[in-house]
This record gives C-alpha cells, structure tokens and sequence, in this order.
C-alpha cells in the first residue's frame, strides 16, 4: 500500500509530543511511514520536563542539600549563618528546565516528521481537526498525557487551591500548607517545603503514605516525615473544605474522631487523570471508561476500541512513569505502522517490570513485586529486611531512617525488592536485572559487593533468604 500524499493526509497521526508522543513518531517515521506530531501545549515538552519529573527534582535537590546543610554540625563542620534562597532556587530550577525543554523542541522541529501547532479535536475516527484545518490519518495515537484531576470534596473546588503545577513556581515561601494526598507528588512536595521552613500537614485517605510499597517500607518514609516535623495524618476522610478569612481549613475524620487544620495554603495532590476532554473521543468510536480513562488492549498493542487508533503514555492510564510512556509509544508506534501500511500483524505490549521512585529523604523505590501483591496472587514467598541505621557506610552518612526488603519465592527466585533509604533510586538498579534474568536470593548473595559502601546492604536480606531455603531442603531431606 502507498503511503500518505496529501499534505493534509498522513499515515500516522500522533496527539501529543510529549515522552510518549516523541518516542511514538521517532519509532513511526523510523519505519519509513509519513508521520504528524500534533501538540497544542502553550510550551512543548510534555508533562515530565516542564512540570513533572525533571522541575520537582531539581527543586528537592536544593530542599535537601540544605536539609543537609543544617546537619553540618553533626560532621564537625562549622558554617556561618545561611539561608535557603527561594527566588535563587526557582531561578536554578527554570533554567535547568528551559534546556531541558530546548532539547526537546528541537527534536520535534528537526525530525522526520511534520510538527503541527494546535489543539486536534476529532470529527470522525480518521479526521482531527486543527486550527480550522482537516488532517486525516490511517492510524492515530494518542499520547496527550495527563491533569490534575477534580476530587468531590465539598467546597474544594469553590475554596481553591494549588495544583503541582503551581507549587513549581509559587513564592514567597507560605508559613504553612495542607498537602492533600500522599502519593509521590505530595510526599516530594510537602517535604520540600518542610525543609525551607514551611509548616506542613499531610492528609491522607489511606492507612499508609505510598500505597503502592509495603506498609513496613513506607512507615520508614513516614517516621521520617515526623521526625522532621511534618504533621502527617494517615487514614482520613475528608469532608469539606472553606476559607476562613485568609485561610484555608480542611475538615476531616480520623479514627472516628472530627478534626480540622488550617493553613496559608492548600496543595491538591490527589491524583491525575488522561488529558482527554478536548478530543472528542465519541467522534473516533472511542468511549470514556471509569475514571474519564480510555480502555487499552495490551495484547493488541495498545489498541483502543477503534481498532486504527491507539494510545499510550498517561493518557492510556497505564502507569504513570516516563520508562513505560516510552515502551508504549514505540509499541504503539510499531502497530501503528505497520496498521497504515496494510498489515493486520500486532505486536503486544508487556508491562516491563514495575519501577518506581519517589525523592524524598530518604528515597523510597521498588522493582518487581510487594510482598503484599505476592501474598494476593497467593504466592508462599519468603521475605527478609534490614535497616539502614545498622549498616556501615550508613552509619557513617548520618543515615537515620531506612530499610531494604526482599521478596522471593519458595525456592528462592527473586520477585521483587524495596529501598528506602540514602540513593535508593540509584541501589535499585542492581535489582532490575537480578529480577529480569530471574536470579536467586543465594546468587545475588554470592555477588561480590565492595565494603564499606550502601550497595553492600541488599547481600544481607538475600543471604538470610538464601538460609531460609537451604534451612527448609535440609528439613524436607532429612524428613525424607
């Protein structure tokens, strides 16, 4: 089949530049297949570089060179009166970001694809539209990434509040905020401003911050979160939101009981959904799930309902992280592809193993499976754990809080593991290819590993696991 003449008519059309969509139309155009990146944001991007992952790091990293600054003593350093500065840290953070945001612009402008300016609205499953003109397309993908989402809390949406978005960019410092959610974004952000001196109160709904770690891992990152100060509440529900006078009060149930707290301002940190709204999905065949999300067939490569059109990144509602918004792009790409030029071949797409990091101090991340997901696919693992503040070199960084656990199953394999700790989104990496090649606790075990160093501190879950399975064969042979 020919590809695309008409240059209003393509093979691929493409919603969306940002991680998903850039990975989508290098992979797609890579093919030999005419491609159209359509992306109507104020800037280009995406989500992860202006107001993700890249700005809410480079912010921690001040937040927590200070926090360190201020434990100068304990190392018999002597500093003279500082300050963190907030107009200095903004000013850094924006110019890290506009590189960043340069770099990717260009590879928009510059690839092998047609760049398109402005908002795409469909109005039949091959025809967007844009800025007044008709593109059609033999395959889409959908890449637009994702929104605050709106939470029915009464009077929130009446009283307002901050979104992550504003929290980037927000001075001068306030005296003291209410973060609303504890998931990744209101952890990070409600630590950074607890280390510049803001007073801060946490409210959660769940029993536990970060939901998707194990309990005992996560009540690490919780013990630090008091120690330094922040008012964390665990296990509420909240019921109403009001201005009183120039504050902000937020009423709530904790263990039965009614309480409220009130502060300069309230952080929304209660999740994000797909940026759908504007594409006339009904006009593409394409239903809205639960959740305002799109339905994806993995094993048919990220196909939606429409069967030429595809999605992929936050959009998808999959798993909100940049690795996986690039695996499904080129998956989504390839499908794409090979959809415009006649083929009905599918490429299915599998979840790589599941990562996540969050920045806090201590850092907290996990690969593979939680002992609690195990033990809900009904899995007999084993599991050990050891704490930072008995091990050497931890010791010697002054690491308070902290721990590393291990899971495996019976005979030993290794399904997964959680850091929380000193450069725990670093130490995590050894165990993504122990768990991708399907290594055992006793291998990883006999892996050499330098003293004194933190990498050092996985061998002691893994030799306990190890002795658990050698301790049960001796059992089993001797009972024999």
């Amino acid at each position: 089949m020919k590809a695309s003449s008409s240059p209003s008519s393509f093979d691929v059309v493409i919603l969306g530049g940002g991680s998903a969509g850039y990975a989508a139309a290098r992979t797609a155009a890579g093919l030999g297949v005419k491609v159209a990146v359509i992306d109507g944001a104020k800037d280009l991007g995406g989500l992860c570089i202006l107001r993700g992952c890249m700005p809410t790091k480079a912010l921690l990293e001040s937040a927590h060179r200070w926090n360190e600054i201020k434990r100068a003593g304990e190392f018999g350093l002597r500093v003279k009166p500082l300050a963190p500065d907030l107009k200095a840290i903004l000013k850094r953070k924006d110019q890290l970001i506009a590189g960043f945001a340069d770099y990717r612009v260009g590879q928009l402008e510059k690839g092998k694809f047609t760049l398109i300016r402005g908002m795409a609205r469909f109005v039949d499953p091959r025809t967007v539209e844009v800025n007044g003109k008709k593109i059609t397309g033999k395959a889409f993908i959908i890449a637009t990434g994702s929104v605050v989402a709106s939470v029915p809390v009464p009077g929130l949406e009446e009283t307002g509040y901050l979104t992550s978005d504003d929290a980037l960019k927000l001075a001068p410092l306030p005296k003291s905020l209410i973060v609303l959610g504890a998931g990744a974004v209101g952890v990070e952000f409600a630590q950074f401003y607890a280390h510049l001196g803001t007073k801060v109160t946490v409210l959660q709904r769940s029993p536990q911050i970060l939901k998707s770690f194990d309990a005992d891992t996560a009540a690490e990152v919780e013990r630090a979160f008091r120690d330094g100060g922040i008012d964390l509440r665990t296990g509420t529900k909240l019921l109403s939101v009001a201005k009183k006078g120039t504050k902000t009060e937020v009423r709530f149930e904790q263990d039965g009981k009614k309480a409220r707290v009130t502060a300069d301002l309230l952080l929304n940190a209660l999740g994000r959904r797909p940026a759908l709204a504007s594409l006339n999905l009904p006009a593409a065949g394409i239903p809205l799930g639960e959740g305002g999300k799109i339905a994806v067939d993995a094993k048919r490569g990220l196909r939606t309902k429409a069967a030429h059109i595809f999605a992929a990144g936050d959009a998808a509602g999959l798993h909100e992280v940049v690795h996986s918004a690039i695996a499904q792009g080129e998956i989504a790409a390839k499908n794409a592809a090979v959809l415009a030029l006649g083929s009905k071949k599918t490429l299915p797409y599998a979840d790589p193993i599941p990562l996540e990091i969050v920045f806090t101090e201590p850092e907290a991340a996990r690969a593979g499976m939680t002992e609690k997901e195990a033990r809900a696919k009904g899995i007999d693992c084993l599991v050990a754990s050891y704490p930072f503040n008995d091990h050497g070199k931890a010791n010697i960084m002054g690491a308070e809080h902290g721990v590393v656990k291990l899971v495996a199953d019976r005979k030993g394999k290794l399904l997964g593991g959680q850091y929380v700790g000193p450069h725990a989104s670093d130490l995590i990496h050894e165990l993504v290819p122990l768990l991708h090649f399907g290594a055992t606790a006793a291998e990883l075990a006999a892996m050499p590993h330098y003293h004194p160093t933190l990498a050092e501190i996985i061998t002691y879950p893994a030799e306990e696991i190890a002795d658990m399975v050698q301790a049960a064969a001796a059992k089993v042979k001797k009972v024999g």
